[in-house]
């Protein structure tokens, strides 16, 4: 994975384990035109992705096949990543107080605020 920094179209990792919605966040990374890393639906496999590069960003489901996303989560909050949780099992309140700068959202979740919050969390990334 290369970061902004080194290449010119952001990246985004992709780590969710239901195939329809792992698909549709897929496309709309390679729609708003960032390169995709992912999708990954097991938390180990997104470790190991994180071990060749660091993502500009990052959307994560809270559970994956393999348990919690939270050890990719600490890894790229260490980082300085932008996170985008999109999960229908923890409610955004919960994630927020563990991860403050994440955003979050329930699924399902309107893709214009997806597309709008991915758009935000590169914005971010690029600034630092």
């Amino acid at each position: 994975m290369a970061s902004a920094a080194q290449t010119e179209r952001p990246t985004v990792l992709v780590v969710e384990d239901e195939f329809i919605i792992a698909l549709d966040l897929s496309d709309t990374v390679r729609d708003l035109g960032y390169a995709l890393e992912g999708p990954f639906a097991h938390t180990a496999k997104a470790l190991e992705a994180l071990e060749t590069g660091l993502p500009d960003a990052a959307i994560l489901d809270v559970f994956t096949a393999d348990g919690e996303v939270f050890p990719v989560a600490d890894a790229l909050t260490r980082a300085g990543v932008p996170i985008i949780f999109h999960s229908a099992h923890l409610p955004p309140r919960e994630v927020r107080e563990r991860y403050p700068q994440a955003l979050t959202c329930s699924k399902p979740c309107p893709p214009d605020r997806i597309i709008d919050m991915l758009k935000l969390a590169v914005e971010r990334a690029r600034q630092d």
